[in-house]
């Protein structure tokens, strides 16, 4: 879930369009050491914290944002590739705990 700080920001149109955008710039590709898995999360690299959420160079700055794949984000937050959330459980975009919800495969 996503700090009670931060929560704001993340609802932003500012943000939504950065992550919008910063997605599309890499394909939708992971950018995790060697995986080419389809993204879901804009992560950044430097944390937000209550001290620099209110400057841009840190939350809306490409060089500080990096498109991961779910195992890659949870490898940078806990440190492990293995599902950190009960079963049926899943981080959105932003890292909020959400219901998984199955969609088809794209054809």
């Amino acid at each position: 879930m996503a700090k009670e700080y931060a929560k704001k920001f993340y609802k932003s149109v500012a943000w939504r369009k950065c992550r919008d955008a910063y997605f599309a710039s890499q394909f939708g590709l992971c950018e995790g050491d060697k995986c080419n898995n389809p993204g879901k999360i804009v992560h950044h690299v430097e944390y937000i914290t209550p001290e620099n959420i209110s400057d841009p160079n840190i939350t809306l700055n490409f060089d500080n944002l990096e498109l991961l794949c779910q195992d890659c984000h949870n490898r940078e937050h806990h440190g492990s590739g293995e599902e950190v959330v009960r079963d049926g459980l899943e981080f959105n975009q932003y890292g909020e705990l959400v219901e998984v919800v199955d969609t088809p495969p794209i054809k």
